[in-house]
C-alpha cells in the first residue's frame, strides 16, 4: 500500500489546508453569522455534494480528492458540508443515479442549498434488520399510490419535509428483494401521521410514521416499480472508506486521555496507573486498525472495484469505539461519573455522560454490531447463515 500522495492531490490537500487557515476561526469565535459565511464559501466551491457530478452541480471529485477533504476537515472541527445529511447521504444520490430530468430539476439543487431535510423511511416494526422483508404497502391507483402501512426509528422525521420510501408494490415476488418500489414522499401528505420516541437521554430525535391510505403521485416514484432494492442500495462513486470517523474517534481518544490526566487513581494521575495506559492502548490500537482498513476499502475503490460486505467491519469497529469510549470516560471519573451537567463539580462539562446516553444513534443507525457481525460471517468468512 502506498501511502504517498501523487503531485495533483497533494497539490489538492494543500489547496484545503489554506482554505482552512484562511476561513476557519477557533471553534469559540463560530457564532451564527461565520456559519452563514461558511455554507456560502463551500458551496462556491462545490464541496457540497462533491462527488456528484459536475452536470448537477456537483464537484465531479475523484473518491480520493472525498477521501483528503473529509479528512482534512474532520481533523480541523470544521462544520458539516451541508445540513441537509438525508439528503446528501442517501437521496441526493439516488436521484442522480435514477431520477428523471424534473426529478432532479425538483431535489437537487434544493439539497445542496441545504433548503430543508429529508428523512428516510426503511425500518419498521419487526423488519428493521431485514429490510428486504417490510411490509409497508402501495397499491397504483390511477396516477397515484396509495400507501398503507408503518415505519420505525426514522431519523428526524418529525421536523423533516420530505421522505424517501421504501414500499411492497408486489406482495408475490419471486425473491423478497423484488417487488420493493422508491417513493418520494411529501410528509404533509394527508394520512401522514408522526410520533417522536423519546429516548432515555431526554431527546427525540428518532420517530415512528404511519401511513393511512397516504396519496403519493406516480411522479415521484424513483426508478422503475420494483425497482426499489436496487436505487437504495446502489450509489455513485462516493468514497466509503470511514477515513473522516476515523478522525473524529482520534479526537475522542485525545479528549479521553486528557480526562485521564484530570482523574486521579490511588492518589496519582490516572493517565499513570498501568491498567489505564493499558487500556486507552487497546482503543489506540482499534481505532488504528479501523484506519488501515479504510485505506485497504479506499484503494479497492481507486482500482475501481466495488465496496461489498466488508464495509460492516468498519461499522462494527466505529460501534464498539462509540460505546467503549463514553463508557470507559465514566470509568475513568468514578462516583462523580454519576454526575450530569447541572453539577458544577461535573468533568468535561459532562459530555462523557451525555455520550453514554446519545451513542445509541450511532450504533443502532445503519445496523447493530451483531447485524454487522452476521453479514462478516455469512458474507466473508461464508458460515451458515443465522
Amino acid at each position: 500500500m502506498d501511502f504517498n500522495l501523487t503531485p495533483e492531490l497533494q497539490a489538492f490537500q494543500d489547496e484545503v489546508r489554506a482554505f482552512l487557515d484562511e476561513n476557519l476561526p477557533p471553534e469559540s469565535e463560530r457564532d451564527d453569522m461565520f456559519r452563514l459565511r461558511w455554507a456560502q464559501l463551500v458551496r462556491e466551491k462545490r464541496w457540497i455534494g462533491f462527488g456528484w457530478p459536475e452536470d448537477v452541480g456537483g464537484g465531479g471529485a475523484s473518491v480520493m480528492q472525498q477521501a483528503i477533504l473529509k479528512e482534512e476537515l474532520t481533523a480541523r472541527r470544521a462544520p458539516p458540508l451541508g445540513s441537509c445529511v438525508m439528503g446528501l447521504a442517501w437521496v441526493g444520490p439516488a436521484v442522480v443515479q435514477y431520477g428523471t430530468k424534473e426529478q432532479k430539476r425538483r431535489f437537487i439543487p434544493d439539497i445542496l442549498d441545504s433548503q430543508y431535510q429529508w428523512c428516510t423511511g426503511f425500518s419498521e416494526p419487526g423488519y428493521g434488520s431485514d429490510l428486504a422483508s417490510l411490509q409497508c404497502r402501495a397499491v397504483r391507483d390511477g396516477d397515484e399510490y396509495v400507501v398503507t402501512g408503518q415505519k420505525t426509528w426514522t431519523s428526524i422525521a418529525m421536523w423533516a419535509k420530505w421522505m424517501i420510501l421504501l414500499v411492497r408494490t408486489s406482495t408475490h415476488p419471486e425473491k423478497k428483494h423484488e417487488g420493493i418500489t422508491c417513493l418520494l414522499v411529501e410528509m404533509d401528505t394527508p394520512g401522514i401521521t408522526v410520533r417522536p420516541i423519546r429516548e432515555m437521554a431526554g431527546i427525540a430525535f428518532f420517530g415512528e410514521v404511519f401511513f393511512d391510505e397516504a396519496r403519493v403521485p406516480v411522479a415521484n416514484r424513483l426508478g422503475k416499480e420494483g425497482q426499489g432494492w436496487q436505487v437504495t442500495v446502489s450509489s455513485l462513486a462516493h468514497e466509503r472508506s470511514g477515513i473522516s470517523e476515523v478522525a473524529t474517534l482520534k479526537r475522542k481518544l485525545d479528549a479521553l486521555k486528557d480526562l485521564a490526566r484530570q482523574c486521579t487513581r490511588n492518589g496519582r494521575p490516572a493517565a499513570e496507573d498501568p491498567r489505564v495506559r493499558r487500556r486507552l492502548a487497546e482503543f489506540e490500537t482499534q481505532v488504528a486498525a479501523m484506519r488501515f482498513n479504510g485505506l485497504r476499502f479506499l484503494s479497492k475503490q481507486v482500482k475501481g472495484e466495488p465496496l461489498g460486505s466488508e464495509t460492516s467491519i468498519n461499522k462494527m469497529h466505529l460501534a464498539n469505539l462509540e460505546k467503549g469510549l463514553a463508557e470507559y470516560g465514566l470509568d475513568l471519573q468514578g462516583s462523580y461519573g454519576a454526575l450530569d451537567e447541572s453539577c458544577s463539580e461535573v468533568l468535561d462539562g459532562g459530555r462523557w455522560q451525555r455520550h453514554v446516553l446519545n451513542w445509541g444513534v450511532t450504533v443502532i443507525g445503519g445496523g447493530t454490531p451483531n447485524i454487522q457481525k452476521n453479514i462478516i460471517s455469512e458474507r466473508i468468512l461464508g458460515l451458515p447463515h443465522d
